[in-house]
């Protein structure tokens, strides 16, 4: 560990950072009609989204492992938290302007907002975590069943409580983050490194340089926040300039 990080999980949230640039670099083709494929039906990008999604984060619950594990005072939590709920608020100014009937009012960065508040609450949970992770995710899959059964209110479907994730009719949006399933990537991510915290503290374990090749991923992992909010507009400016040129 350095500089209060662990490289690894830099160079993690760095290669997460990669191949979501492929992907909506891929998106970008798709909706200026360079690229003919159905982003939302096709397997080979829906599944693609759901693991860039995992990663990004696993990688949040393991930042709020080590944050929790050297005593961060709430008063960094919160002004790290302003940081991502006002990208979250720009994502959403932005989305409406490109799509006005699809825009984005609870995507990865809304979700990042309320999970790292969950995170932040429940890192004292410990071994529980895991169990914790497996209910998410049974309760967003139960939760369509449990609606046609009228076991659940329809009103989850709405907007006001969509944000949830006990829905059986995804909304029309351009990305879409609920708490469930998605908190339990948060959960896993928070207990597998407060286990690789309690190993590294053994007096036979330490924790060995990152490999040369991974260290550009770690570094392009650290600003992750700056990262995500500039290479969507650059790319698409880019790409406005060469189909003009």
């Amino acid at each position: 560990m350095q500089t209060g990080r662990i490289d690894t999980v830099d160079a993690l949230r760095g290669a997460a950072m990669v191949w979501m640039t492929a992907f909506h670099f891929c998106f970008d083709l798709s909706n200026a009609g360079l690229l003919h494929t159905n982003f939302y039906l096709n397997p080979v990008w829906t599944w693609q989204r759901s693991c860039i999604l995992s990663l990004f984060l696993v990688c949040a619950g393991a930042g709020q492992a080590i944050a929790v594990a050297q005593a961060q005072s709430w008063r960094r939590f919160w002004r790290r938290w302003l940081q991502i709920a006002g990208c979250a608020l720009l994502v959403s100014v932005g989305s409406m302007l490109m799509f006005p009937n699809s825009f984005i009012y609870f995507g990865v960065l809304h979700g990042m907002a309320v999970m790292l508040i969950v995170a932040r609450l429940s890192a004292g949970c410990g071994r529980w975590l895991w169990p914790m992770g497996a209910v998410a995710l049974a309760l967003a899959f139960a939760a369509p069943w449990a609606m046609e059964a009228g076991w659940l209110d329809t009103a989850f479907n709405g907007k006001t409580l969509n944000w949830l994730g006990l829905i059986n009719t995804k909304p029309i949006t351009e990305d879409y983050v609920p708490l469930l399933p998605w908190m339990a990537m948060v959960w896993w991510g928070m207990a597998a490194t407060q286990w690789y915290l309690r190993r590294l503290a053994l007096p036979d374990t330490q924790s060995g340089p990152l490999a040369r090749a991974l260290v550009p991923l770690a570094f392009l992992g650290r600003w992750s926040l700056s990262y995500y909010m500039l290479h969507q507009p650059v790319m698409l400016a880019g790409l406005w300039l060469w189909m003009r040129a």
